[in-house]
Order: structure tokens, then sequence, then C-alpha cells
């Protein structure tokens, strides 16, 4: 079953450059380029956030409901949310500091006061520090403002242990259909508040973002508990197979015409807030955790393209991208206002070098700070630097070759917003469990790799589930 976690990699990308294009719409709109069915997919782009933590339940059940499923135990918890920690804290440490840093020395140079921001306190700065400033019914956002999502991770990495109990016990009792079903239940907080709140637009009211949360991390945890139960005895069933690959061209198309819809009805539209999303897109959420599901099951359609060496990269660096475009985009701003450029020419080719400084900050991000600090964090409960998935990658050469070792997958998820990726399928149909730990064996001459992703503790030998 370790064939989907090359595509989840893709996704990840996707959902990161999705929350880049949505934060840059002013500047997309300055340029002439924010044409009105592009604009609405974009309003909605804040969604790529909840594709994140769907997909992180979504890996860290596949990841961890072997060793934290069966009874809850401390120090296989402490280990997880150490491994964790390893992976979103060293990126988030550097980008809050820069993200003060920024704020302060464009207040020096004239075009900002530090003074007017009210987070800029370090009651703030703290809170921020220990992941937390999201947490409640009165989040205090602010620094590097996407952050947000991360203190939500920490939350759910909080909680899983304890979901991983439930998951463990319930995923050989359901049928596959029941275990779906349950999925959507769990959405059903969440589309209650999107439904029933008119003056929310940012779900962060009243807890909602703890809402917001939980319901899709649990909701992604339940869908990988569908796929294991589809790809049991190998692969997916023909009909399964067929169906999942039409899911996977259905939702995406379905998600256009629904935000498009949704734009253009005038009652639906928050007042001030052009670019931001209508009411009732929260309607959008089921459809991206299905669409996870999907693509698990098939390597047609667009799983194709989800799993190139362009889009697994990008996949890698989706982390410091969603991190790091933010903070990039207000300096940008700045430097525009100081030369007076606010159209024209000019601006359009400087819009193409925010997006492309965007990517580069995003790969040097991860390629010096990301992965280094990673792999020092997690020498220091003995695990591996590289996974095994990761290294087998590389050994079968479908890593870029600019990939350095212990590459990040999942998201992060996110976010997480979190994914993985491991070697390439030969086939354009999927491999069987059996069949891809056997190929990876004999590549890599070594234990056949653990279906897990790639910043797990390793384990002598595949879980038995």
């Amino acid at each position: 079953m370790n064939q989907f976690i090359r595509q989840l990699t893709g996704v990840r990308f996707v959902a990161a450059f999705w929350v880049v294009l949505y934060h840059y719409q002013p500047a997309l709109a300055a340029a002439g380029l924010l044409f009105p069915l592009l604009h609405e997919v974009l309003r909605v782009g804040s969604l790529g956030v909840d594709l994140f933590f769907t997909l992180s339940g979504f890996i860290l059940a596949h990841t961890y409901l072997t060793k934290l499923g069966p009874k809850l135990q401390g120090k296989p918890s402490l280990n997880f949310l150490w491994l964790r920690l390893a992976r979103i804290y060293p990126v988030h440490f550097v980008m809050l500091n820069v993200a003060g840093l920024a704020v302060v020395a464009a207040s020096l140079a004239g075009s900002d006061d530090a003074r007017a921001r009210a987070w800029l306190n370090p009651i703030d700065y703290l809170k921020q520090l220990f992941l937390v400033q999201e947490w409640g019914s009165d989040p205090s956002r602010g620094w590097n403002f996407v952050a947000w999502s991360l203190s939500m991770e920490w939350l759910a990495y909080l909680f899983f242990p304890f979901v991983a109990l439930v998951l463990w016990r319930v995923k050989d009792r359901l049928s596959a259909p029941a275990l779906a079903a349950l999925a959507f239940l769990c959405l059903t907080p969440l589309l209650w508040i999107g439904f029933t709140r008119t003056n929310d637009p940012f779900l962060t009211q009243g807890w909602a973002s703890s809402i917001r949360v939980l319901t899709e991390f649990v909701a992604g945890a339940f869908v990988y508990l569908v796929v294991r139960k589809l790809t049991m005895n190998g692969d997916p069933s023909r009909n399964v197979a067929r169906g999942a690959l039409v899911m996977t061209w259905a939702i995406p198309l379905a998600i256009v015409i629904i935000s498009i819809a949704l734009g253009n009805i005038g009652s639906l539209q928050f007042p001030g807030l052009p670019n931001e999303a209508p009411r009732l897109y929260v309607i959008i959420v089921p459809f991206l955790v299905a669409w996870i599901g999907a693509l698990a099951l098939t390597n047609r359609g667009p799983t194709k393209f989800l799993s190139t060496r362009q889009l697994v990269l990008g996949g890698f660096i989706s982390y410091s991208l969603y991190m790091v475009h933010l903070v990039w985009y207000g300096l940008w701003r700045a430097a525009m206002s100081a030369v007076g450029i606010d159209g024209g020419p000019l601006y359009l080719i400087s819009l193409v070098g925010l997006i492309g400084m965007a990517v580069v900050l995003a790969y040097l991000m991860w390629r010096f700070v990301e992965e280094p600090a990673r792999e020092w964090m997690r020498s220091k409960i003995g695990a591996k630097k590289k996974p095994i998935e990761e290294a087998s990658m590389e050994d079968d050469g479908t890593t870029p070759t600019a990939v350095p070792s212990g590459a990040p997958s999942t998201a992060a998820d996110a976010s997480d917003a979190e994914a993985a990726s491991t070697p390439t399928v030969e086939s354009t149909l999927p491999l069987s469990t059996k069949d891809a730990a056997a190929a990876d064996f004999a590549r890599t001459n070594e234990t056949p790799p653990v279906e897990v992703a790639p910043d797990t503790e390793p384990t002598p030998k595949p879980p038995s589930d």
C-alpha cells in the first residue's frame, strides 16, 4: 500500500501553492491576471490548509497505527511527538523571528510602524513559541500569520495517540462503507459551523479553529482505514480502482464548479472581503477528503502527474513554501511601495519574481534549515537520520538529484500540514503491498521498508497490518 505515498507528496505542493496564490490575490489583481474564473478558485484557496489537515490524519494513521494503536504507552507517544516537532518546529522558529525582524526593519525604513502591530509583544511571542496561539475561543494570530495552522497541527498531534486507540479497535470490525461513513460523519461539526455562522469568515470564533483541524484530521485517519480495507489483499479490485480513477478527475472539477457557483451568489459574500471565500465554502471539504482516498487507490489519471519528479520535489519543499511565502510577500510589497511601482509591465515582471523567489526561498529553507535540523532532532532519540522509505526512493533513482538525504514527505502536516514519498511504481497499475516491499528489498539489499511515512521511527520489519 506504500504506492500511494508518492502522489500524496505531490498533493502537498498543490495544497501549498493554492494557499500561496490565495494570499497573492491582490498582486495578481494589480497585474491584471485575476480573471473571474481564477478569482473564484483562489478565493477558496485557504482550503489548501484543510487539505493539509486531512492529509496529515491520513498519513499519520498509515504511519503510526501499528505502533500507537494497540495500547497507550508513554515512550512511543513521546517519541511520536518529538518526531513531529522535528518535522515542523525548526522552520517555525526561524520564520517566527524573521517575521518579527521584518516588521521592525520595515518600521525603521519608514514604510510601517511596528507599534501599530498589537501582536508584537512578549506574551504573543511566547504563545507562538510554544505553538498555542490558536488554542481556545480567542486565537492570537500574528508574527508569521500562517503559523496558526501549526498550532492546530500540534493540538492534533497531542490527541493522536488517543485517536490511534480508536482507529485500532475499529479497523477490522467495520466494513469499508461504514468506515467511510464515519469519516464524513466526523466533518459534521465543521459543516454545522460553516453553514450556520454568518459573521465568521475565517472560522476562528468560539473554538472553530480547533473544531476545524480535529474534524478534518480524524476524517483523514478514517479515510486511511477505508483505503487499508480496500487493499488488504493487495491491489484494490478493478471496480474500486476504476471508481477511484473517475473520482480523481471528477472531484477537482466539482470543486471548481462549486467555487464558481458560491462566488456568484450575492447573499453568500462577506461584506468588504472580496478575496475571501463566501459562506458555505466548507461544503468543499468533504470533496477534498474523498479526493485523498481516491488518489490513494489508483496510479492512473491525475495520480501520474502528482507522482512526477517535479511534483514530488515540490511536495518536499511545500512546508517551507507555506511558511516563507507570506513574510516574503510582505517584504516584496514594502519594496514595491518604496520604488513606486503599482502596475504596468514592471509590476508584472516583479510578480513573476515574487512567485519564483518564494519557491527559491522555500527550497533554501528546506535544504539548509528544515532537513538538517530535522535530522539532528531525530538523532537525539536514536532514530535514523534518513528513514527507510526515503533511502529506498533515492536508491531506485526516482528522487531528484537536488534532493538531499532525509527529504520530508507528508504534511503539516500543516500540514500539514505532512506527506511522504515512496519508490516510483514501474507500471501504470498499482503494485501490491507485497510486491512493492519485495521490489524495494531487491533494490536496497536491506530490510524491506515499513509501511510508514519518512519521519517515523524505523522498525526492523513491516507491521503486521
